[in-house]
């Protein structure tokens, strides 16, 4: 009798379904995800006269893509890690690449979901109309500013092995970025905060998406700003891979 093994390609196709699977039935965690940067958007219905649509838009999807990074991946990562799923993977004829991808691939549909949200939140809420190649970055850059909060999202849980550690610590960065990248951002914590803040990840997050979706104001700093997060990315997925551990002995 002979055993057939399975290909990587169906193998991740079935990681793929059942990922999804997960998502849809957690989908009230997933809701209140896209819900906060939601509520921000419509609660800054007034600051958009004064600082801009594409300013109030892209605070808010750099919230979302912060929420689904720390609180969304890593808690999801940390879970299943506690609960021997990984552990159980890996003795299964899968490659290593395909488990993780997989659920990269599903982190990376709720940021398009997400982003696409609150350009229709503000659009009929706010007035926010951008154009079509506006749109179209919006939703391009999302996903590569998004690489940057799963990446820390993966260090995190690299270092910290304690499933309920994990949900504090990403709690705190999360409080911690979106607090202090919102009001340095708006020049509230001093000059020198605000220029930390510009070259945060927050800040180059921001930058990025605010200049992808109103293309015309694309400039030098934009660039800056996509290589410094690219350069975040990096550091981070190389540190993520280095430190993480597939149990929690």
């Amino acid at each position: 009798m002979t055993t057939t093994i399975p290909s990587a390609a169906s193998v991740f196709a079935k990681l793929l379904r059942a990922d999804l699977t997960t998502l849809w039935r957690n989908r009230r965690a997933s809701l209140l995800v896209v819900l906060v940067p939601t509520v921000i958007l419509i609660s800054w219905k007034g600051l958009v006269p004064r600082f801009g649509g594409p300013f109030v838009l892209s605070n808010c999807v750099t919230v979302g893509l912060t929420a689904i990074g720390l609180m969304g991946y890593s808690n999801t990562l940390a879970r299943d890690r506690d609960k021997g799923i990984f552990q159980r993977l890996r003795v299964a004829p899968a490659p290593k690449w395909t488990i993780m991808t997989s659920r990269l691939t599903v982190q990376l549909l709720m940021i398009l979901i997400t982003t696409a949200v609150l350009f229709i939140v503000g659009y009929k809420f706010d007035g926010i109309t951008l154009t079509p190649m506006g749109y179209i970055g919006g939703l391009l850059i999302s996903i590569v500013c998004g690489a940057v909060y799963l990446s820390l999202g993966q260090v995190i849980v690299g270092l910290v092995k304690n499933v309920e550690t994990v949900n504090v610590v990403t709690r705190l960065v999360y409080f911690i970025f979106i607090m202090v990248g919102m009001f340095g951002e708006l020049g509230m914590l001093g000059d020198q905060m605000k220029s930390a803040v510009h070259w945060s990840p927050y800040g180059t997050v921001k930058h990025i998406v605010s200049a992808a979706v109103d293309p015309a104001t694309w400039n030098k700093d934009s660039t800056m700003a996509l290589l410094v997060t690219l350069g975040y990315t990096l550091v981070f997925t190389t540190l993520g891979v280095k430190w993480f551990r597939w149990n929690t002995r």
